[in-house]
C-alpha cells in the first residue's frame, strides 16, 4: 500500500467532512487491486449519511471521483490506482446487488440469445458490471449512448 497516497486520500476526505461540519474519520484498507477509504460514522447522523451517499450513491460517487482524480493526477495509466470510498456499507451492499443483477442478466442472455440493456446505472456501476462479467462464459458487455442516457449492454459473445 502506498502509505503517502492513501494518507493524502484519507486527509482529503476528513477535511471535506470537516468543511461540511461532519465529525468522522477515514480508515484506509487494501483489498485485492484497490484501496478502500471507509468513512467511520459513529457521530454521523442518519441524515448526514444519507446526504453524503446521495440518491443512488451519486454523492459517494462524486467524492470517490474526486479522490481518484486528485490521487492519480500526473500518473501514467499503469501507475494509477483505484480508490473506493465507503460509508455505512453502501458500496458492499450495492456491489452484491449489482453482482446479482449482472449474473441474472447474463443468464437470461445465454438462455434467450437476445441482448439485454441495463439503464439507470452510474459510470461506476457500469464499470463494476463490466468487470463482474469480463470473464463470464458466453457473454460480453459494452456501453452505448451518451450521458446521461448511457446504457450497459450484455450480449452473446461473438
Amino acid at each position: 500500500m502506498d502509505k503517502t497516497q492513501i494518507s493524502r486520500g484519507q486527509e482529503w476526505i476528513e477535511e471535506l467532512l470537516k468543511l461540511g461540519d461532519i465529525s468522522g474519520n477515514v480508515v484506509p484498507t487494501e483489498e485485492e487491486d484497490s484501496y478502500w477509504l471507509t468513512i467511520q460514522s459513529p457521530n454521523i447522523s442518519p441524515e448526514q449519511a444519507k446526504n453524503l451517499i446521495g440518491d443512488g450513491g451519486e454523492g459517494l460517487d462524486s467524492i470517490q471521483y474526486l479522490v481518484n482524480t486528485i490521487l492519480n493526477l500526473g500518473k501514467d495509466n499503469g501507475e494509477k490506482v483505484a480508490y473506493t470510498v465507503e460509508l455505512n456499507g453502501y458500496r458492499a451492499r450495492r456491489y452484491q446487488e449489482l453482482r446479482s443483477l449482472a449474473e441474472n442478466a447474463a443468464s437470461q442472455v445465454r438462455q434467450t440469445g437476445i441482448e439485454l440493456e441495463i439503464k439507470s446505472l452510474s459510470s461506476v456501476e457500469r464499470r463494476l458490471i463490466h468487470n463482474i462479467l469480463k470473464d463470464s462464459e458466453g457473454v460480453e458487455t459494452y456501453s452505448q449512448g451518451s450521458e446521461p442516457d448511457r446504457r450497459l449492454v450484455i450480449k452473446v459473445k461473438a
